[in-house]
């Protein structure tokens, strides 16, 4: 496994200031790229961007309401005057929303998980991959943060489902674009992650998430990075249009009553 490929590349991580953003910002820099890091938070993310640098990593930070097209745009465009040139955007930033029924969304809802879930990602895939074309780049790529939203719909998730369905749709048709043009476009697909979205959240909800989750633990935002990080190098070249899960099974189908006739041979029970 070398991913020296990756040294020197330019990338724009969008939601960087945490979560699986934070962590891909991280792995990108540590293997030897320079990353952009954006969110709405000044100073998260650019305490963020202090610890890569004082890790003897390339970063800065540029603050991005990325639901904004606009702010979207001069991002790119700042990445591209920082370094000379952009390689990637991984278009992580987004929100949850949910746990009741559609009709009880409100249209307020709807316009603002869209802007910030749908119209972003889109906005990080048509600026960024102008940007890459201009840069000339040898091995760009586009990497979307969609959900196992986007592969199965979740009861009490319809407006956030909509959107991850969206996305997974967008990079699909996007990779078909530039398969051509040595660009590839994938979705990693992340289940239940331990992010600030699981923090403080009640016992019996918790006890729901790891009881609904085949591998019975939450994930580990490292484990979103690290596929983000072989899907920007050379190994990675003829995978386009994938929505990879990273869900501990959750996604592979509904469980079921198992009866082992052997258990004496699981020796780590």
């Amino acid at each position: 496994m070398d991913f020296n490929s990756v040294k020197g590349k330019v990338c724009i991580v969008t939601g960087a200031s945490r979560g699986i953003g934070e962590a891909i910002a991280r792995v990108y820099a540590e293997n030897g790229m320079k990353v952009v890091c954006a969110s709405r938070s000044q100073e998260k993310g650019q305490s963020v961007v202090d610890d890569i640098c004082a890790k003897g990593g390339d970063a800065i930070f540029v603050q991005t309401d990325c639901s904004q097209a606009d702010e979207i745009k001069a991002l790119i465009d700042k990445a591209v005057e920082k370094y000379g040139k952009l390689d990637g955007v991984v278009s992580n930033a987004g929100i949850g929303m949910g746990g009741n029924p559609l009709h009880e969304s409100a249209m307020e809802d709807y316009d603002l998980i869209f802007d910030l879930n749908s119209k972003g990602v889109f906005a990080g895939m048509k600026y960024g991959a102008e940007a890459i074309f201009r840069s000339g780049s040898n091995g760009g790529f586009l990497i979307n943060v969609a959900s196992i939203a986007g592969i199965m719909p979740q009861r009490g998730q319809a407006l956030y489902t909509a959107t991850k369905f969206g996305v997974v749709g967008m990079t699909k048709s996007a990779a078909l674009d530039y398969a051509k043009y040595n660009i590839t476009v994938n979705a990693i697909c992340p289940g239940y992650t331990m992010t600030t979205m699981f923090e403080g959240i009640p016992d019996e909800a918790m006890a729901f998430f790891l009881n609904d989750c085949p591998s019975g633990r939450l994930g580990d935002p490292y484990e979103c990075a690290y596929l983000a990080l072989f899907l920007a190098s050379d190994m990675a070249r003829y995978i386009s249009g994938a929505a990879i899960p990273v869900d501990g099974a959750l996604s592979a189908g509904s469980k079921n009553i198992t009866i082992w006739s052997h258990p004496e041979i699981r020796k780590n029970d």
